[in-house]
Order: C-alpha cells, then structure tokens, then sequence
C-alpha cells in the first residue's frame, strides 16, 4: 500500500513538472519556494513538502558552484529518497506497522531535519553514490524510527566523506566484530578487550589485511576514527601490524543504515 501523503514523493513530482517549464537558474533559485508553498496547499499542511522546502537553502550556495551541477545532486538526492521510503512504506505496511504510524514518521520534524542535514552535504559532492548513501541514511533512519539529529548529521557528513575503500574497510570490521566483541552497554570491559585482537586475525586470515597493505588499512581506519566510527583499545598486538581498533556503536549504526532497504527479502 502506497501512502499517498508521502511529501517527498510529492515534492519530486513536483520538481520534474518544474523542470519541464523553467530555466535551470529560475527553477534553482524561485522554484523551490513556488513549489513548497502549492505542496502545502494541496496537502493542508503546516509542515510543507520536505524536499521543496529545503531547496530554498540552495540559493545561498550557488556562488562558485555550478547551478546546473548542484540542481543535478539535488534532484538525484530527491529521487533516491523517494525510492528508498516507497521502499520503507511497503515494508513497514508488509510487517503491519499502522498507516498513520508510518505517515507519522514520514512527515515528522526530524526527517525534515535530516533532509535540510542531506541538502546541504549534497553541495559537497558530484558522486552519486554518496547522494545514495544519504537517501538510504535517511529511509532506514525513518524504518527504525530512529532520526536523532546529532548522529545523523555525522553519519551525512561521513556519507559525503569517506570513499569507497572506507566504508567498506568499516563493513568488514563490523561483520568481523560482529560473533566476538559483546554489547557496548557496559563500556570496554575486559572481554571486549580480550576478543579485539580475534576480530584483525580473523580479517587477516580472510584477506583483508596484510603486511603489504596494513599502512593503506590504518590510513583508512584513522578517517574513519575522526568520525567516531572506531576507536583504540589499549591492548599489545600479537602480530604488530594487525591494528587494536574496533568499531563504535555510531560505525556500527552507520554500516546499518546503508544496508539496501528490502535487501533481506
């Protein structure tokens, strides 16, 4: 079932009407405005169109940046949002989640927020992956019910941020973790402690890293370590080159909110 109240899916129609219309300078810069005002009138809320609403910050970024560009990243950010929570919608409506439940969380003040956070990283970037990134942030975000403000916008930073080879360096880390390091609920106690080094042998012996790579390896988990995604344990290593890292509950949500919605199916 499709929840015809979803803003986003509104705001995007709404755009690609636009974009048949105007100029790319006139629909970047007056559109959007236009645009969340008619949403707000066609669905009676105060809340207008999410999407919309936030493409009137994009003006005050143009200077140095390509209209053409930035209307691009915003339109692909838009669509692959839209996807993502029709991808949401059927899966919450699939498990028996409520209807005004799920219309709850899809026009709720903190995915507006979380959308304004996706916005403005969506400026810093011609990748569309990392567009991607941030739409599925946003949608597993809303599947969880879970859109606190301040991770969220380290984890839309880090979508803009980190590359490819971080990203999946953290995965491997956290699947790794995964059957040897317990809860974070008690701190970093011992048995963490005495299971970290379990978690690079076993990344070791499945090819991860070597002593021909390990530099490039702690390269990678340092950036990740400036987003809080993994931290040191204070432990000497067996193997010297093998690193006392292990992932953060934030690299771990963040691993999980990248997780393709539907993809368990």
């Amino acid at each position: 079932m499709t929840i015809t109240g979803n803003e986003v899916a509104v705001d995007n129609q709404m755009r690609r009407a636009d974009r048949q219309n105007r100029s790319p300078v006139n629909r970047l810069l007056e559109g959007a405005e236009t645009a969340a005002t008619a949403v707000s009138l066609a669905t009676g809320s105060i809340q207008i169109g999410s999407i919309a609403k936030v493409f009137g910050i994009a003006k005050r970024f143009t200077s140095g940046l390509g209209v053409a560009t930035l209307e691009e990243n915003l339109n692909h950010l838009g669509d692959a949002t839209e996807a993502a929570l029709s991808r949401v919608e059927e899966n919450l409506n699939a498990q028996g989640v409520r209807i005004d439940e799920i219309e709850r969380r899809l026009n709720s003040n903190e995915l507006l927020e979380g959308i304004k956070a996706a916005t403005l990283q969506a400026q810093r970037t011609k990748d569309k992956k990392r567009l991607e990134r941030m739409a599925l942030i946003l949608a597993n975000g809303v599947a969880k019910d879970d859109l606190e403000p301040e991770s969220l916008d380290d984890m839309m930073r880090a979508a803009v941020e980190l590359t490819t080879r971080d990203v999946f360096v953290l995965s491997k880390l956290v699947e790794a973790q995964g059957p040897r390091v317990p809860a974070f609920g008690a701190g970093v106690g011992g048995s963490i402690i005495n299971n970290a080094q379990s978690v690079w042998v076993s990344l070791r012996d499945n090819g991860l890293i070597s002593t021909a790579n390990s530099y490039e390896i702690r390269v990678n988990l340092e950036k990740l370590k400036s987003f809080g995604f993994c931290f040191e344990i204070p432990i000497s290593a067996a193997v010297s080159y093998l690193p006392d890292v292990l992932a953060s509950p934030l690299g771990i949500k963040f691993i999980e909110r990248l997780q393709e919605i539907g993809a368990e199916k």
